[in-house]
């Protein structure tokens, strides 16, 4: 009974390693006596002739990888601290258990020392303004690297960039100067607008003598309704002319 017990037990224990079952986003890749067979099996109930076949299981879905902050020296020679995503997967699951001893921890290398070396060739205003190429240009350098692992980077995004506080603050100060002159800017053009219709106005009246009286009146009229006060009405001077010359004819 013994005997059968354990006979038992270890046809159990076999029967465990031989059926393996893999999920939708899993395969199997497979050593015969430590040789690979060619493909790699699943998803669904896969057969390991244990102890002979080994299987290891290689997840098929996007793993995404925070890049720690790295330090790097722009080209223009400023300091920061740098730290971005990764998103990449499997592609070809023999390659990425054959060709390097672990797939996530060499891909995270790469992504490291890629950063610092493609944004290290970057002045700080491209870093900062032009984010998009630089994980383009990333994107197409690790997937490079990657590739012969069988590894697909599908994209690198650049997360966070730790400006030092002498420089936030000369970036601030920098900012309200150009702010400062748009605003200088804005008021002289309005200026230049508002001088160019007075001297409009002042051809227009000059041209035409009852236009400037008729202005005038306006005037007179808006500060006796703004403000209760006496207003001195002064006579054109052409009016005193023309009475001085009847006068003149009425003597002779």
């Amino acid at each position: 009974m013994i005997a059968i017990g354990a006979a038992v037990l270890i046809l159990l224990f076999f029967a465990s390693r031989w059926i393996n079952i893999l999920n939708e986003y899993e395969r199997g890749v497979i050593f015969r006596l430590g040789r690979l067979v060619s493909g790699a099996r699943g998803p669904g109930f896969i057969f390991v002739l244990y102890p002979f076949e080994k299987m290891v299981k290689v997840s098929l879905r996007t793993v995404v990888h925070d890049v720690p902050s790295q330090d790097v020296i722009t080209k223009d020679n400023v300091s920061v601290k740098v730290n971005a995503v990764v998103y990449f997967r499997v592609v070809e699951p023999a390659k990425a258990i054959v060709e390097v001893e672990n797939y996530l921890f060499a891909t995270s290398q790469m992504a490291q020392t890629t950063l610092r070396s493609v944004l290290g060739q970057a002045e700080l205003d491209e870093l900062l303004a032009e984010r998009e190429s630089l994980n383009d240009k990333l994107q197409t350098i690790i997937d490079a690297h990657t590739d012969p692992w069988g590894i697909k980077v599908s994209s690198v995004e650049v997360k966070h960039v730790d400006l030092p506080q002498e420089m936030q603050r000369a970036m601030a100060k920098q900012a309200e100067a150009e702010r400062e002159k748009r605003a200088k800017i804005i008021h002289a053009d309005g200026e230049l607008q508002a001088s160019k219709s007075l001297a409009q106005a002042a051809e227009a009246f000059s041209a035409n003598a009852t236009t400037l009286q008729l202005r005038y009146l306006q005037t007179l009229t808006e500060i006796s309704a703004e403000h209760n006060s006496t207003i001195v009405f002064p006579l054109p001077i052409d009016m005193f002319s023309a009475f001085a010359q009847a006068g003149k004819k009425g003597e002779s």
